[in-house]
């Protein structure tokens, strides 16, 4: 099953704004960037490959990152690039495949997120390239920031919208349950083609490669399947919520509460 790279870069160039407020003031976002900035620090000189729109970017390269952005959609570059010269923070954004750029401006690099491609690769064949890809433009010692999205994203969706239920008959998302029962990973149809991991399939995968890991955590820590209630508490509790999040996101016994892991490893030398 090849990745329609083409149906990829179309849904995004049209949902790029979307993207870009989707994320913006989640969990998914505040919590990661606080594994960021312990272990980013500024001067960093960073690559963000499948950066969509540019929200991690622009806070990296706003704490005093040299930062790269590279992103299969055009429209999610210039949205990016709007974005950098309305806050007046610099940024090297290009559009790019995953799965064909070896070489990028600002390379070699001292850290590296790579939060998109993992999980918009339907083939394992193609998500080793891609790591091998950007592994080649890391330094030696340099971070390696890897995210996936879990089988059991859907169900934690459900969980927390009105307008969703189980009883839905939608063939994907029966597809991605019967995943979940089975403990296996999922590819196929869902926001768009997409590939899906069961937890127990991330550290096989990342330990193909010249990884010394760092740590796993849960992007959203506990706080994904409440979290619109969550959010809408006051600002006080709302960082309790996240202090207590940030403490347990690394253990793997709540790493089922999110809906995205992101493993962190160190490149090895030789």
């Amino acid at each position: 099953m090849k990745t329609d790279r083409e149906a990829v870069r179309a849904f995004y160039n049209e949902h790029a704004a979307g993207e870009w407020n989707r994320i913006g003031g989640r969990p998914e976002f505040l919590l990661t960037c606080r594994f960021l900035d312990r272990l980013i620090p500024a001067g960093y000189r960073v690559a963000d490959i499948g950066g969509g729109p540019g929200r991690y970017s622009l806070h990296l390269a706003s704490r005093g990152c040299r930062v790269t952005l590279c992103d299969l959609s055009e429209e999610n570059v210039r949205l990016a690039e709007e974005r950098a010269e309305a806050d007046e923070i610099p940024l090297e954004a290009v559009a790019g495949d995953a799965l064909e750029i070896t070489d990028l401006p600002g390379a070699p690099f001292d850290a590296m997120l790579f939060m998109g491609p993992l999980y918009h690769l339907l083939e394992e064949e193609e998500r080793v390239r891609a790591v091998e890809n950007a592994l080649g433009m890391l330094e030696t010692g340099g971070l390696f920031f890897a995210s996936f999205i879990l089988t059991t994203a859907d169900l934690i969706d459900v969980m927390k919208s009105d307008s969703r239920s189980l009883l839905e008959a939608d063939p994907a998302n029966t597809g991605l349950r019967a995943s979940v029962a089975a403990g296996v990973g999922y590819t196929g149809d869902a926001f768009t083609r997409a590939y899906f991991a069961d937890i127990s399939e991330i550290m096989p995968f990342m330990a193909r490669f010249p990884l010394e890991p760092v740590m796993i955590f849960g992007q959203e820590g506990i706080m994904s399947p409440c979290e619109e209630r969550i959010m809408a508490r006051s600002p006080e509790e709302i960082g309790r919520w996240l202090d207590l999040s940030e403490a347990l996101a690394p253990r793997p016994e709540y790493w089922g509460f999110s809906e995205h892991l992101m493993f962190v490893g160190r490149k090895k030398g030789g």
